[in-house]
């Protein structure tokens, strides 16, 4: 790496380079959701809807309208045919759009930024259509349903910059019983990480995890005198002998994955590492199935 001093954006440019690539991404989300089967996310109970449920002995008290005269002319019992009740859940969503996550390690991958915006996006499309309310972390207003508000979060998603080498969480009180979805490379403060995902869990709220790393990364191929720096270009290290502290560098990033994982085992969630070298389907089929599971 140069010691040349880099040439920091504004957060204007910043927030106009993330938007020009959100309209490409936006149509790979939609073609990635459509390599999706869709699957029912609403929960299930008894109530008004369109569709059959079940069949149900009838109890005094229940109106004879009610009763199912031609399931009931098969027995000597009388049945309530039950409709199913979808209850739409709310899902916020945290994607992680700090300067870290502008890395890559090579210029024909995609960045992090890149990847958790298609997986991002490509979940919401998919939950969206499924009836759910969605929303982001650091949206003050109560997730809603429909493609109005997928147009919103791509909007927010097109305006937003951040100065902050590392990404947190914004603070946020989930709505009881609702779930999370947080992608990021999760390098910033751990503390505050926790907090989030623990008090999340205190509120009886579940969800996935995916950290997004890229194949560099994990492999710290450096060697010699390198100079190391932030991608915001704050934070700098030069060092004569780079291989020296390959061990260490490994050791701190799989205590951090395992720390996601350990924390995630505790509170119900659902953890991911997935590398931006590795097709987005898989992660994407693992994310809406991990959504199924923690409902």
């Amino acid at each position: 790496m140069n010691g040349s001093a880099p040439q920091i954006p504004t957060m204007r440019q910043s927030a106009q380079e993330h938007a020009a690539l959100l309209p490409p991404l936006l149509a790979e989300a939609r073609h990635l959701a459509a390599s999706v089967v869709m699957g029912t996310h609403g929960r299930r109970q008894a109530g008004a809807g369109e569709e059959f449920w079940q069949f149900r002995s009838a109890v005094a008290g229940d109106p004879w309208r009610s009763i199912d005269w031609r399931r009931s002319a098969r027995s000597d019992a009388h049945y309530i045919r039950q409709q199913e009740w979808q209850a739409a859940q709310s899902v916020l969503f945290w994607i992680d759009g700090a300067q870290s996550m502008s890395f890559t390690g090579d210029a024909k991958r995609q960045t992090k930024a890149a990847r958790a915006n298609l997986l991002g996006l490509a979940i919401i499309i998919l939950l969206a259509r499924a009836g759910e309310r969605i929303g982001l972390m650091e949206d003050p207003d109560p997730p809603k349903s429909g493609e109005t508000q997928v147009d919103r979060i791509i909007a927010q998603l097109g305006a937003r910059a951040q100065s902050a080498d590392y990404g947190l969480p914004a603070k946020r009180v989930f709505p009881k019983g609702s779930r999370g979805v947080f992608l990021s490379d999760f390098l910033g403060d751990w503390d505050a990480i926790r907090d989030v995902v623990m008090k999340s869990a205190d509120r009886g709220v579940s969800g996935a995890v995916v950290q997004i790393l890229d194949p560099v990364e994990e492999l710290f191929p450096f060697d010699g005198r390198t100079e190391f720096q932030s991608m915001s270009g704050l934070i700098r290290f030069e060092t004569l002998r780079a291989r020296g502290l390959k061990a260490a560098y490994l050791d701190k990033l799989a205590e951090r994955k395992q720390a996601l994982a350990d924390i995630s085992k505790t509170t119900g969630w659902q953890y991911l590492c997935h590398h931006t070298n590795d097709t987005a389907q898989p992660a994407l089929m693992w994310l809406y199935a991990a959504l199924e599971e923690v409902r």
